[in-house]
């Protein structure tokens, strides 16, 4: 869904952002660019000096939990409208929490978090500009514009250019764990030929993943037969702190956790607590506490915040071989 504005000339929110399939490997073939793909908000930007506007990837108004962006957006020196990630860096590292926390405030309580925790906009994709719509245009004249952009007015912070290359080994570095510790969580490949396809499902995303380690402390369904694991790390505290909520068990190993997991008794630190279906659902899941003592390996993408990873994560195979004294501590993001 987009909409047109006045004359025709121009786009009025909302509209819906072009998107990307999953894939597994990296595509390689002529005519690719691979951007590097930011742990953040989605979102679209319209540079308006009388009325600037910062639209989420589902159509709703964040412009007043970050009045700094609405203010850049509105001197930018050009109408235009940007495709690109909104995020909060702190210490050299996108935080995804700063930035969940700054879309929650308003009014002078957005001024004072955008005074203490600035946000950038990562800009990869131009719509329109000055009144021409250029959704239609190849990738690579739309880059170009963009970068011009970038160039003609030497941006500088809140705004950022999106990496982009046509080298699918350079690409693949940011699919290195170590990127997804500053806010890198893998590639969005775009076809350099390939006009702007708003609510089009037409671009490829490849996410870094990593394998790690963590206790099973609670299941959903039957203890026997689990349905997801809830895993948890202990923290210096000595206590015993969710870390995943891992997807669909798949066959295999649920039946072999069925044989080795154990209901807990009395005094399991999980026994009253809330946990919710999902980072940001309100939802809450009926889960059953186990014994904590048996350790499993997952694989996970580098979305990980405040201790935890955000999405659900892979469980592969019980580690007989891993005792849970061994497993990291609460915080630490390695297996």
């Amino acid at each position: 869904m987009w909409r047109m504005g006045e004359h025709d000339r121009r786009l009025d929110p909302p509209v819906s952002p072009m998107t990307a399939r999953t894939v597994e490997v990296t595509p390689r073939a002529g005519g690719l660019a691979y951007e590097a793909k930011w742990d953040g908000y989605r979102t679209m930007l319209f540079a308006r000096p009388d009325a600037p506007r910062l639209q989420s990837r589902r159509g709703t108004d964040l412009g007043p939990g970050f009045p700094d962006l609405l203010r850049a957006a509105a001197v930018l020196g050009h109408e235009a409208v940007l495709d690109g990630e909104l995020v909060v860096i702190e210490d050299g590292a996108v935080s995804f929490g700063r930035l969940q926390s700054r879309a929650q405030r308003t009014g002078p309580r957005a001024e004072a978090a955008a005074a203490a925790h600035p946000a950038h906009f990562i800009a990869f994709d131009l719509l329109e500009l000055d009144g021409d719509l250029i959704m239609d245009r190849a990738y690579r004249e739309r880059r170009a514009l963009l970068e011009e952009l970038f160039t003609r007015h030497d941006l500088q912070p809140p705004w950022a250019l999106c990496p982009m290359t046509t080298d699918p080994d350079r690409a693949e570095e940011w699919l290195d764990p170590a990127w997804g510790r500053v806010g890198i969580e893998g590639m969005v490949v775009k076809g350099l030929g390939q006009p702007y396809r708003p609510g089009e499902r037409g671009w490829r995303k490849l996410r870094a993943r990593a394998t790690a380690e963590a206790v099973v402390g609670a299941v959903t369904g039957p203890v026997t037969a689990p349905d997801m694991l809830l895993l948890g790390r202990y923290d210096d505290e000595g206590e015993l702190r969710l870390v995943a909520q891992s997807a669909p068990v798949p066959t295999t190993l649920r039946r072999e956790l069925g044989r080795l997991l154990v209901p807990a008794g009395p005094g399991h630190p999980w026994t009253d607590a809330r946990f919710r279906s999902g980072w940001g659902s309100r939802d809450i899941l009926r889960h059953r506490c186990v014994d904590p003592a048996q350790v499993v390996e997952f694989e996970a993408d580098v979305a990980f915040d405040e201790g935890r990873w955000r999405h659900p994560v892979q469980a592969r195979r019980v580690r007989a071989d891993v005792g849970v004294p061994q497993v990291p501590r609460f915080g630490e993001q390695g297996a």
